[in-house]
């Protein structure tokens, strides 16, 4: 029978530590940046010309057809062929946002749709800018309605980052897996990183159903 022996990674926890905060730093950075471009994707959706429309378009679907782990390898591999020379950690965070803004450019695009069109007409007759229209009626709506879909997309970026071990970023799961091979420790590495994932994403689901909450509350005034 396998004995499982927590006792090996004693003098690796600070280790483990370092990975799991790189981890959270790569998640949070690239869902920021991820949701602002997919949100100037969506609105760019809305208003841009028949040329640009056509343009995102096809960004949109080229990020969502292919896995993230061939863009990854693209970017980082690819990326000096171009005179992009990235650092592992640019890369991942880079492809980690770019990956991202796609799916949350279509939840914001679904968001924008779902507001009756009847209050945007409303807005517009009352001399209020595109931009306006956007900010003060759009958004605070749209808000509201995607916050389940918005909450498990970020969840799903949360689990994404353990792909970027693949490109040497030294997050949960490289730092996990290096201290497997160096201990033979699989099964103790794996429920750590079982676990710390599990923590990760029930915190996340938890903010995320007291903003929903709160959203549901704002709606109702």
């Amino acid at each position: 029978m396998m004995n499982i022996d927590f006792g090996v990674l004693a003098e690796y926890w600070p280790a483990i530590g370092r990975g799991f905060l790189m981890t959270v730093f790569c998640w949070v950075v690239s869902v920021a940046l991820g949701m602002a471009l997919g949100f100037m994707i969506a609105v760019l959706q809305q208003y841009g010309g028949p040329a640009a429309r056509a343009v995102l378009r096809v960004y949109i679907e080229a990020i969502r057809t292919t896995p993230f782990l061939v863009q990854l390898f693209v970017l980082y591999y690819g990326g000096p062929t171009i005179g992009l020379d990235l650092s592992a950690l640019q890369a991942g965070v880079l492809g980690l946002t770019i990956y991202g803004s796609a799916y949350f450019a279509e939840v914001f695009r679904g968001g924008f749709a779902a507001v009756p069109k009847g209050q945007v007409e409303a807005a517009e007759f009352l001399g209020l800018s595109r931009l306006d229209v956007i900010w003060r009626v759009k958004l605070p709506q749209m808000l509201v309605i995607i916050t389940p879909s918005l909450l498990n997309l970020i969840i799903i970026l949360s689990k994404e980052t353990a792909i970027l071990s693949i490109v040497t970023v030294p997050e949960l799961t490289a730092v996990m897996v290096q201290i497997g091979n160096e201990q033979f420790a699989y099964l103790e590495t794996t429920l750590v990183l079982c676990v710390a994932y599990l923590i990760l994403v029930a915190v996340t689901e938890r903010l995320g159903r007291w903003a929903e909450a709160r959203s549901c509350r704002f709606l109702a005034r």
